[in-house]
């Protein structure tokens, strides 16, 4: 009795410290989480300006762009997964994995080789595990990401789509990430990065307006060599900082959840704990009064 007394603390004990640092984990996420949140609102503005500059030079003009130019059957593509750094986020990570998997098995299905571009620790050991082929990794900035870090991926995924496909080129590229809609709700996303889809009139035109006229200097051939590579860096680190939040959403979530799990495990094993000091008091008492009773009739 003694025995399973003493294990009864030992384990206590040990869900008391894993409760310390799942509530320390989760007051650092609660903590990042506002940060993250606005660091991804505040790429929105410039983000929807790119693309209104962008719309309006592709709209009005007649030049066409390889980033723009969709290719009839398109060979190969490079699908870029942006995963977390760490674990401990619930199933942020596998969710993403997920869908990348299910984007892969669809585009092998159209027939289309696919060249894996790896954001976050978490994928690259997921497709390594596996021996997967992966083009390149890049890890160590899932939680804060910057610009400079988009802009590292988003030229090389620049550079391969520019290649010819017979030079190792691709003809698509794919992002698969994570939206994030709210504390509660993050939802893995696929966007298809390149060729780039310009939607004519970005914003409608009110009653009485028209259409307005542009002049583009130097040409529109230029305007886009300039623009286009700025708004596939944008849109690259759009989906991290989104990531980034969502990241950090699910860790808070699934921390806090683990909270609660060792509160409700600690005070299942302090009742355990009660009844056997309980039922070891009681047999202590039983041997006591049954001793004296033993000594009582042999006098």
């Amino acid at each position: 009795m003694a025995s399973s007394l003493r294990e009864i603390r030992q384990r206590r004990r040990s869900v008391q410290a894993t409760k310390k640092i799942t509530r320390a984990m989760e007051l650092i996420a609660s903590s990042r989480i506002i940060k993250a949140q606005s660091a991804a609102n505040a790429a929105v503005p410039y983000s929807r300006e790119l693309l209104r500059a962008l719309s309006a030079v592709a709209t009005y003009s007649d030049t066409e762009h390889p980033l723009t130019t969709a290719v009839d059957n398109p060979q190969r593509a490079a699908v870029l997964v942006i995963t977390s750094d760490r674990g401990l986020a619930g199933a942020y990570s596998s969710s993403v994995i997920k869908t990348a998997e299910q984007l892969i098995t669809r585009l092998r299905e159209q027939g289309q080789e696919v060249d894996l571009y790896l954001a976050g620790r978490k994928g690259i050991q997921y497709f390594t595990f596996r021996q997967r082929k992966v083009s390149q990794t890049w890890f160590g900035f899932s939680e804060s990401p910057t610009y400079a870090d988009a802009k590292e991926i988003a030229d090389v995924l620049l550079e391969r789509f520019l290649a010819p496909t017979e030079e190792g080129g691709v003809d698509e590229l794919h992002v698969v990430g994570t939206r994030f809609r709210s504390m509660i709700e993050q939802q893995p996303v696929v966007r298809r990065l390149l060729p780039l889809e310009v939607v004519e009139g970005v914003e409608p035109l009110g009653p009485g307006e028209i259409v307005p006229h542009y002049t583009m200097e130097p040409d529109p051939q230029t305007v886009l060599d300039q623009l286009l590579p700025l708004y596939v860096a944008n849109r690259v680190h759009f989906a991290l900082l989104q990531a980034a939040a969502s990241e950090v959403a699910s860790r808070q979530r699934a921390m806090k959840a683990a909270t609660d799990n060792a509160q409700q495990l600690i005070e299942g094993l302090t009742r355990d704990e009660n009844q056997a000091r309980q039922a070891m008091i009681t047999q202590e008492i039983t041997e006591i009064v049954g001793g004296a009773d033993a000594l009582t009739q042999s006098a």
